[in-house]
């Protein structure tokens, strides 16, 4: 049995000692002196087991007795878990039996868990911390905090030029990149710095990268001579900074190469080996779909902006009743759908718009550019405000309507007639009960638009306003004083239904100062609509001195938020009169022969204004156009001419039946009036008012390129013979 025991205590793997409870060691098996390197008579000698020259933590833990269980212990250059326990409760006498394990291979697996394990975590923390943003610039940057220096002592980092535009790159030999990182040392000490642009020589690791779409490892720059020829000069000052490995990683999306990642390391850190080209390749990936994701972005923010600033005023339309400035800033969420206009109108009016749609990205800017069309195809019938809006939210519901059947499912909110317009709003709460009404109809498939519209006239001095789910405006009068007018607000376009649309008509003193906004300007998540207010009304007053550019300029300072979070339009527009000695004005009566003594009066006020030039065409324009009147219309018949930039002339009457243009033929008697008006008028066309219509047209008082104005009564003769007959 002794001899079974102790074949089987020799045989096991593992090192078997066995200590008296004097300190001495009793028994060693083969295991144990040759992980503990005991000489062949440690046991037979019995000798103590801190004569045994082992490691000083191995020989207190033996000859303390104490009780252990895998407790690592160095033997040598071998690392051991030490096992101990008392025999005596086991029949025994006093002592202990210790067991030993080599656990020095397990301990650089261990290790190498320990790195990957570490690996891991950072591969998820660059999903955390890479592509925060949509900005590309910023994503590079994000790509190099996260390297260094968990992975690289430097990291650097450059794209491909058209990356930077948001444009789809092509990798090809002696492509530009441009640097956008630099991490881990001083810019001042890198070969380029951030912002250079970079044609790396071919041959160099970073265009071999580059060209083949695959990571490049140099392990020793120093023998690298493919690396130095990119600059001998730069790549010493590397080398002198102790830089001694490299990987060169392409940055690639969807098999697109958008750049490259370069991680270095230096004297004191391992020189990078296979297993970190895997790991570099792989964290540079899930970068380069973050980089793809903001030049994508980049695209399409680049694309929106063009095209709404396609869509929004160029230059401000010349004209004489008000002085305009505006300002328009996008939010930092992007490109949105707020606009402005100035649009002449007939009889020296102009129209004033703001408006707004709800969102951002083109969809937000294409609409704005089809309502802003719509608003100047409707102003050009020269429709009063209730009635362009009425047919504008009749537009915005077609809209509503295509979309819904393009997206397969039904347009419509769900509410119809009061339904979609509960209650009424306060003066202070209207505006947000509107973008409530905005947030609703966006979650059913509606677009969320708003808009006013006003028409100032220069000769009333007189404003007539309406709006639909947009803020009202502000008044600035001429000694300063600041109001808001309490004009009716209606529902936000395209939720309209059955409710009217109401206007508010303003008398305006000359020099008063008009202001349209769109909500970004008085209202986000710091702050609610009233706060909003009563800063812009401080902002606008003491304002009888200062121009609307300057106006402009203080409202921004003083209301815009700090982190807009919507498109803001600002318009002011300071008003004028037109002159009363450049307006003339006669009652007609219903006789053919009152047309003389007429058009010699207007002749005569022509004289005054010093315009002989052009008296014989506006003869004949005036002729036509009051004979049409007395013969086609009914009381009362008005002749009103303007002095303003051109030569306004205005025939009304009572009726709303309106002459068309036509081709007289060669036998007809008449029809020819109406046509040569057209040829002598740089404009005409009709208005409608309440109490019948308006005919107008204009003259044009400069001597500009084109035919020259008739300047006798036998040149008017000329042209009636060359108006074609059919």
């Amino acid at each position: 049995m002794y001899d079974h025991h102790h074949a089987v205590l020799h045989a096991v793997r593992e090192g078997v000692l066995i200590i008296g409870s004097d300190g001495r060691l009793l028994l060693a098996n083969d295991e144990a002196r040759r992980l503990l390197g005991l000489p062949p008579d440690a046991d037979t000698e019995r000798r103590r087991v801190t004569d045994l020259g082992l490691d000083p933590q191995l020989t207190a833990l033996l000859a303390s007795g104490r009780e252990a269980t895998d407790e690592v212990c160095l033997a040598g250059d071998r690392l051991l878990a030490v096992s101990v326990r008392p025999t005596a409760p086991y029949g025994g006498p006093a002592g202990n039996a210790v067991t030993l394990r080599d656990t020095t291979e397990l301990r650089g697996l261990a290790g190498r868990a320990e790195v990957a394990q570490e690996r891991l975590k950072l591969i998820y923390d660059a999903g955390l911390r890479i592509g925060t943003t949509l900005d590309v610039a910023r994503t590079a940057e994000e790509l190099a905090d996260v390297a260094v220096p968990r992975f690289a002592d430097v990291v650097t980092v450059e794209l491909l030029e058209p990356v930077l535009r948001g444009e789809e790159p092509e990798a090809r030999a002696g492509t530009a990149l441009r640097r956008l990182a630099v991490r881990g040392a001083p810019e001042a000490g890198a070969i380029y710095r951030v912002g250079d642009v970079i044609n790396f020589v071919p041959g160099t690791p970073m265009a071999t990268g580059l060209a083949d779409g695959r990571p490049v490892l140099v392990k020793d720059l120093r023998r690298s001579d493919e690396w130095r020829r990119q600059d001998m000069a730069g790549t010493q000052r590397v080398l002198d900074a102790a830089i001694r490995s490299l990987i060169a990683v392409p940055l690639q999306a969807r098999g697109v190469v958008l750049g490259l990642a370069n991680f270095w390391r230096a004297e004191g850190s391992d020189d990078f080996d296979e297993e970190d080209l895997s790991f570099a390749e792989e964290l540079t990936a899930r970068a380069a779909v973050a980089i793809d994701n903001a030049r994508r972005y980049t695209r399409e923010h680049t694309t929106a902006v063009t095209l709404q600033r396609s869509l929004l005023p160029q230059k401000l339309p010349e004209q004489s009743a008000l002085e305009v400035a505006h300002r328009y800033l996008p939010a930092q969420a992007g490109v949105g759908g707020d606009w402005f206009d100035v649009i002449p109108l007939p009889g020296a009016r102009v129209a004033l718009v703001v408006g707004d749609v709800v969102g951002h990205g083109l969809h937000a800017a294409a609409t704005m550019g089809r309502l802003r069309t719509a608003v100047h195809n409707f102003s050009a019938l020269d429709l009063p405000p209730d009635e362009l809006l009425n047919h504008l939210d009749e537009l915005v519901s077609h809209i509503d309507t295509d979309e819904a059947r393009a997206a397969g499912h039904s347009a419509g909110s769900g509410l119809d007639g009061d339904e979609a317009w509960p209650g009424s709003f306060g003066s202070n709460t209207e505006e947000v009960r509107a973008e409530e009404m905005i947030a609703d109809g966006s979650r059913t498939g509606i677009t969320g638009a708003t808009c006013l519209y006003a028409i100032y006239d220069p000769v009333a001095g007189r404003a007539t306003l309406a709006r639909a789910g947009h803020p009202g405006p502000a008044l600035i009068r001429p000694d300063g004083t600041v109001s808001f007018p309490d004009v009716p607000v209606s529902p936000p376009l395209g939720l309209g239904g059955s409710v009217p649309v109401e206007t508010a008509e303003l008398t305006l003193a000359e020099g008063s100062r008009l202001v349209l906004y769109t909500n970004g300007l008085v209202e986000n998540r710091e702050r609610d609509i009233d706060t909003g207010l009563e800063l812009l009304r401080a902002a606008l007053a003491d304002s009888a001195d200062r121009t609307p550019d300057q106006i402009c300029t203080a409202v921004l300072d003083a209301v815009l938020p700090a982190h807009p979070s919507d498109d803001i339009a600002l318009l002011v527009a300071h008003t004028q009169l037109l002159d009363p000695s450049r307006v003339a004005e006669w009652e007609v009566p219903s006789d053919p022969a009152a047309v003389a003594p007429i058009r010699s009066a207007c002749l005569h006020t022509l004289e005054n204004w010093g315009l002989e030039r052009i008296e014989f065409t506006t003869e004949l324009i005036l002729s036509e156009l009051i004979t049409n009147a007395i013969r086609y219309g009914t009381q009362p018949i008005r002749v009103r001419l303007l002095y303003d930039r051109t030569l306004i002339c205005e025939v009304s009457d009572g009726t709303s039946s309106s002459p068309h243009l036509r081709r007289a033929a060669a036998t007809d008697e008449g029809g020819r009036g109406l046509f040569l008006v057209a040829q002598f008028a740089e404009r005409w066309g009709t208005r409608y008012t309440p109490g019948g219509k308006v005919i107008w047209t204009e003259q044009s008082l400069d001597d500009g390129p084109g035919e020259a104005a008739p300047d006798s009564a036998d040149d008017i003769l000329d042209q009636w013979d060359d108006v074609p007959a059919l």
